[in-house]
């Protein structure tokens, strides 16, 4: 994450307390990302207000850029200048739909999070980082090429986060629960469960330094169990991964990262396959 050149930060005139671009100001000042401040906005003219961003930035050395665009709705009008601008990273403060307007309409900041063809992340606390944990969440159930990949770059993520704000990494893997009908006798004892995914896990362990303290492999829904460990190790910081499912089966089934973006008490970090990246950037042509 610290390589990024060019960090793009969603400006909401009505929260001129901006959450995103106080995060942005911290990565921007280890990384020398430039700073692209992008209000989506076709009704009203907020030129002065970026320009008095743009040079109050500007004057703590920050590289600076501004935009005001609109795109028929709010994560195209993101997602357009991303790709024009060639940012690597989108940082949003997220504010929570009612429970009636999210059971209606799929809100933008999960649309956000499926289309976007490059990390986003979700701004939700005012809570400086420093010295706080960061909790990094894999599915290493799955251990196919495309997801130990995804497993990796999530865990790198979060050991650079853990870094910059000088804090402890942690991760945590759910597993399924024993079922004695299971073809694999792995798979029958919650034991020989936990075993296999705490070996799945050795290698990123040992890469990045985790103790066996610091590895969280519990038994339930990956959407329960994450917030709770967040809640227990007051994480500033959750780093999930995503695999961007679209229509029916995702209006169905939803996303981990989309079902616990409102109930986390932290930032999050959503992250992307690579393939799936390549495949949004094609749509995002086209």
């Amino acid at each position: 994450m610290l390589a990024i050149r060019c960090i793009l930060v969603v400006i909401d005139p009505n929260h001129p307390d901006s959450l995103a671009l106080k995060r942005a100001h911290l990565i921007s000042s280890v990384s020398q990302s430039r700073l692209h401040l992008l209000v989506c906005d076709n009704k009203h003219d907020h030129g002065a207000y970026l320009e008095s961003l743009r040079e109050r930035l500007t004057s703590e050395g920050h590289q600076v850029s501004v935009q005001q665009a609109w795109h028929e709705n709010l994560h195209q009008t993101i997602i357009t200048v991303q790709q024009a601008e060639g940012c690597g990273l989108v940082i949003k403060q997220h504010v929570p739909d009612s429970p009636l307007k999210r059971a209606l309409l799929t809100p933008e900041d999960w649309k956000l999070l499926r289309y976007c063809p490059c990390p986003v992340l979700m701004v939700k606390t005012d809570t400086p980082w420093k010295g706080r944990n960061i909790l990094a969440a894999v599915d290493v159930g799955n251990a196919d090429l495309e997801h130990r990949t995804l497993h990796a770059t999530i865990v790198s993520h979060g050991y650079e986060i853990a870094g910059l704000a000088d804090g402890q990494l942690h991760v945590i893997s759910a597993h399924p629960s024993a079922m004695l009908s299971a073809a694999d006798p792995a798979f029958q004892l919650k034991e020989t469960i936990e075993a296999r995914y705490r070996e799945a896990c050795k290698r990123f362990q040992a890469d990045y330094d985790i103790p066996d303290t610091q590895l969280h492999i519990e038994e339930g829904p990956a959407d329960a169990l994450i917030p709770r460990i967040c809640h227990q190790l007051q994480a500033a910081v959750t780093v999930i991964g995503t695999v961007a499912r679209t229509g029916f089966s995702g209006a169905l089934m939803g996303n981990t990262a989309e079902v616990v973006l409102d109930t986390l008490e932290s930032d999050v970090l959503v992250l992307k396959p690579d393939e799936i990246i390549d495949h949004l950037e094609e749509l995002v042509r086209h």
